[in-house]
C-alpha cells in the first residue's frame, strides 16, 4: 500500500516482477492513477482507495482506516508492506486490527520532520502509536532511523532495519552517451516542492545564466501536487517566461531525460535515499546534492559528484560552476565512479533479497525471489 500506485510501479517494478515469477499473488492498494493498467498487466490486483494525501482530517482518516481494515479482512494477505506517511500510520493500524502482519517502510521523513507545526506534532504522535505494531520498520538511511529513535517513536527499537535505499535496476538504467549538441544541461527531477530546493535551483540559474550561455536548467516532475510545500504552476510559468528554466512536464520513463542531462541536481532539505540520485549514478551522471540525510548516502563529494550546503542558492551556484569548469577527463572519472558506486552499493537485487528474508520470516512461507542476500 502506498499513497500512489505510480510510485509502487516505478520504484518497485523489479520486486513486483520477482514476486510474479515466484508465483506470489500481489494486491496493490492505492488511489487509482495511470499505473493501475500496467500493474494489472503484470498480474497484480489493484484496489482503489480514497486517501487524503496531506493534512490531518480526522473524519477522512478514520474512513481510510475503516476501508483498509475491510480490505485486509477480505484479502487476508500473508504480509502487507506500507510506504509513505499515511499508509504507514493508518495502514499499520488497520493491519493490526485485522490481525495481519505488516512491515512499515519509511521512504523519507519529509514535511513532518522539517517543520515544527501542529500537524507535524500530531503525525509524530501517530507514528509513535502505529509503530508499536509492524513486525519490522525499514529505514532507507541511518539518519532517519536515528531520528525515530531519538524522539522515542519506536516502542520496539529492535524491529528497526536499515535498507540503504530501495535499489536501482542496473540493466534498465544503463550508462548512455552524452548528447552531442554542446549544451550543458542541469536537471532536477522530482515533485516540484520548495522542500526539494527548487527555489534555490532557480536562483542559482539566475546567478549563472549570463556567464554560462551554453548551460541550461531543467525541471522534470509534477507541479501543484498535494503537499504543503508545493510550488504552483503559475510560479513555474513565471520562471520559464523569465528564461531561467525549461519545464519538461512529467514523464513515466525518466531515462531519456537523464541520458540527455550532464548533471543531475537535488538541492533537497532532507531525503530517504533519493531515487533520482540512484538512477543518475547508475546511468553514469555526475550529481550535485545537498549535505543532508539521504543525499550523502549516494553522493561522495569530489568523487562522483559535489555536495553543498542546503537552503543556499549561492553555495548551489558555486557547485554548479565547479561542475561547468571541470576538465573533460575529470568529469569522465567522476561519471565512472558514479556507476561503480551504484553497482557496488545500490543493486536492486540486494533489496529484493531483503524482501525475501522478511517474507520468509514474517509469513512462515518460503518464497524464492532470486535476489542477493543483504
Amino acid at each position: 500500500m502506498s499513497n500512489t500506485a505510480w510510485s509502487i510501479l516505478n520504484y518497485r517494478r523489479g520486486l513486483l516482477e520477482a514476486l510474479a515469477r515466484a508465483g506470489a499473488r500481489v494486491t496493490i492498494v492505492a488511489p487509482r492513477d495511470a499505473a493501475f493498467a500496467p500493474l494489472t498487466a503484470m498480474g497484480c490486483t489493484c484496489v482503489d482507495l480514497a486517501l487524503a494525501s496531506q493534512g490531518t482530517r480526522p473524519v477522512e482518516d478514520l474512513r481510510t482506516l475503516a476501508s483498509l481494515f475491510r480490505i485486509y479482512r477480505r484479502t487476508r494477505p500473508d504480509v502487507v508492506f506500507h510506504y509513505t506517511i499515511k499508509p504507514n500510520i493508518y495502514g499499520t493500524l488497520a493491519a493490526a486490527l485485522a490481525r495481519v502482519p505488516s512491515v512499515a517502510v519509511t521512504t523519507g521523513l519529509g514535511y513532518v520532520f522539517l517543520h515544527a507545526s501542529r500537524a507535524a506534532r500530531i503525525a509524530q504522535g501517530l507514528y509513535r502509536l502505529a509503530f508499536r505494531f509492524p513486525r519490522e520498520v525499514w529505514f532507507l538511511n541511518p539518519d532517519d532511523r536515528d531520528a525515530f529513535l531519538s524522539r522515542d517513536l519506536l516502542v520496539h527499537p529492535g524491529r528497526a532495519r536499515l535498507l540503504r535505499g530501495e535499489g536501482v535496476d542496473l540493466a534498465r538504467f544503463a550508462v548512455r552517451p552524452h548528447a552531442p549538441d554542446g549544451r550543458f544541461r542541469f536537471l532536477l527531477i522530482g515533485r516540484l516542492l520548495w522542500d526539494k530546493g527548487v527555489g534555490e535551483f532557480v536562483d542559482a540559474a539566475r546567478q549563472l545564466k549570463a556567464r554560462f550561455p551554453e548551460a541550461c536548467w531543467q525541471l522534470l516532475g509534477p507541479v501543484g501536487v498535494a503537499n504543503p510545500s508545493a510550488i504552483s504552476r503559475a510560479e513555474v510559468d513565471a520562471w520559464c517566461a523569465e528564461g531561467l528554466i525549461d519545464y519538461l512536464g512529467e514523464a513515466d520513463d525518466v531515462r531519456p531525460h537523464i541520458a540527455a542531462a550532464d548533471c543531475i541536481v537535488l538541492p533537497s532539505y532532507r531525503e530517504g535515499v533519493p531515487r533520482t540520485l540512484l538512477e543518475a549514478a547508475a546511468m553514469g551522471r555526475i550529481a550535485i546534492a545537498t549535505r543532508v540525510p539521504g543525499c550523502v548516502e549516494v553522493v561522495e563529494d569530489g568523487v562522483n559528484g559535489i555536495l553543498c550546503e542546503a537552503r543556499s542558492a549561492q553555495r548551489l551556484a558555486e557547485a554548479m560552476q565547479r561542475v561547468l569548469c571541470l576538465p573533460a577527463q575529470q568529469r569522465k572519472t567522476m561519471e565512472d565512479a558514479a556507476r561503480r558506486k551504484a553497482e557496488r552499493e545500490f543493486d536492486e537485487q540486494v533489496v529484493i533479497g531483503a524482501y525475501q528474508r522478511t517474507l520468509d520470516q514474517v509469513s512462515g512461507k518460503t518464497i524464492f525471489l532470486s535476489g542477493k542476500q543483504p
